[in-house]
């Protein structure tokens, strides 16, 4: 799909241009939204500030690998659920799954294979071989408690009460720690049990442990690896999704407004026009007008405000969330031939003892990921065209609160230090990703208020919200809530 914006078909004074849906957002949930209400026959525009559509899914050229596009932002999505898989074979792409692989985890200077049984990091079985090796005896012994203390013994507030609570100090901080504070850029005080772990509290409440909770949950879970990819990379989600659907670049909304609503209605009984959305172009201003309108980003919270509420109702500012940093490398390193740490590895998060300050960490990175380790397909790509022996490496940078900026010194100092490796003089060429203020930690007070601000929208005829800030973080949950949302718009009354 090409980059280069539509030209603004409106202009000051002029009729507005009419839609049967205008979407805001060309990320991943807008653009499923935008399918799904074209698979109705809907005329459907979508309005993206940026200069290229997929949001935090993207791909590019990495200098040095000639011919071979790789992800530079998402590059995988859960297995829960049929959604997202679904959506990938409809667009005729093919789902593959990682290597065989495991993850590991990095803390307090020491690399150590990951459990493989857990979510989040919670394990099923304290005492298994791979927990007693991240955790040591004394760990495993601490958490095996968790199976006769009684349910008075639980602090469910957040993520990191219910685990240290149920499982001790060692296991919150090397396992819960890197998994879920990576997974969601946020600190683990920070995150609501609920949105981040659907189904364990309930899970919890049934068994009367944690660890047996867990067990049920990945009793639950598909064979295979807990997560997927694509044959190529998530991009091709993206472009696939993008091919055939109006996607305007560099239109940034301004305006959300009612239209008259005693207009008459269009052939398909809705209020035609019932929604004017203003945006600034490149060419000049843009009007649209439809009767059914999507909004995917948070941005548009103020906007919304006079058509769903009172300025009283509306969302609190939300603590901000990290500014993320991905800086994928291509390296010439024989020695990682053998995957030395798996897929890569998980770095837990500095913690704080009796109040005092948490010692700085000898990395700075939150998760590295051995790309070429992770996917078969990559693999035979990058030695298809540069040889054997070469890797792609990512490094993942942004904790909330931190405002790193890592040059290309540090990130090769800290994926020496995972890897166990000197890879300085070893890079062949690198891409820096970056996303300014990403998702706000899903905190039960922001969860709640987000439920009541929907609550609030569901009220409102042809007006639909969802993403990431809606849904929760990972694709298997903004496809479905996306997907969703726009079946329901497609009808308006």
């Amino acid at each position: 799909m090409s980059t280069e914006p539509t030209t603004s078909r409106t202009s000051p004074g002029a009729v507005p241009e009419e839609v049967d849906a205008v979407v805001v957002g060309a990320g991943v949930a807008g653009l499923t939204a935008a399918r799904t209400l074209r698979e109705q026959g809907l005329r459907v525009a979508v309005l993206e500030a940026a200069d290229v559509p997929g949001g935090p899914v993207r791909g590019g050229d990495l200098p040095g690998l000639d011919g071979v596009h790789v992800d530079l932002g998402a590059e995988s999505f859960a297995a829960r659920g049929a959604a997202v898989g679904d959506l990938v074979a409809a667009l005729g792409l093919d789902v593959v799954e990682p290597s065989g692989a495991g993850a590991w985890g990095y803390a307090a200077g020491r690399a150590y294979p990951l459990p493989r049984a857990g979510v989040l990091g919670i394990p099923a079985h304290p005492w298994s071989p791979d927990v007693r090796r991240a955790v040591g005896v004394g760990g495993a012994l601490r958490a095996s408690l968790d199976r006769v203390l009684p349910r008075r013994f639980t602090d469910l507030r957040t993520l990191e009460t219910f685990a240290r609570s149920r499982m001790g100090a060692r296991v919150t901080e090397r396992l819960v720690a890197p998994v879920a504070a990576g997974v969601h850029s946020a600190p683990l005080d920070r995150l609501d049990v609920a949105a981040v772990a659907p189904g364990l509290r309930e899970a919890f409440e049934r068994e009367g442990s944690l660890a047996r909770a867990v067990a049920s949950l990945r009793a639950l879970a598909p064979a295979g690896s807990a997560v997927r990819g694509i044959d190529g990379g998530m991009h091709r989600l993206v472009e696939e999704l993008a091919a055939g659907t109006d996607v305007r670049l560099r239109q940034e909304v301004t305006e959300i407004a009612r239209r008259d609503p005693s207009r008459e209605p269009s052939g398909d009984g809705a209020t035609s026009g019932s929604w004017a959305v203003r945006a600034q172009t490149p060419d000049g201003p843009l009007e649209l007008a439809a009767p059914r309108l999507v909004v995917t980003t948070p941005a548009l919270v103020d906007a919304l405000g006079p058509l769903v509420g009172t300025a009283a109702d509306l969302l609190p500012d939300p603590e901000p969330g990290a500014d993320v940093r991905l800086v994928t490398l291509l390296l010439r390193a024989p020695e990682l031939d053998d995957a030395p740490r798996g897929t890569g590895l998980l770095v837990a998060p500095p913690h704080r003892d009796a109040g005092r300050a948490a010692p700085p960490s000898d990395v700075e990175a939150k998760a590295l990921t051995h790309s070429t380790a992770k996917w078969p397909w990559l693999r035979d790509r990058v030695r298809g065209a540069v040889g054997p022996g070469h890797h792609v490496v990512r490094l993942s940078y942004g904790r909330i609160g931190a405002t790193t900026e890592p040059d290309l010194d540090r990130v090769v100092t800290d994926a020496s230090r995972l890897f166990g490796v000197d890879l300085h003089g070893r890079v062949l060429g690198h891409v820096v990703t970056r996303w300014n203020g990403a998702l706000p930690p899903p905190t039960p007070a922001f969860r709640r208020e987000v439920a009541a601000f929907v609550a609030r929208v569901d009220a409102v005829p042809g007006l639909a919200v969802t993403g990431g800030w809606i849904a929760g973080t990972g694709l298997a949950a903004i496809v479905g809530h996306a997907q969703e949302c726009a079946r329901g718009l497609a009808v308006v009354e």
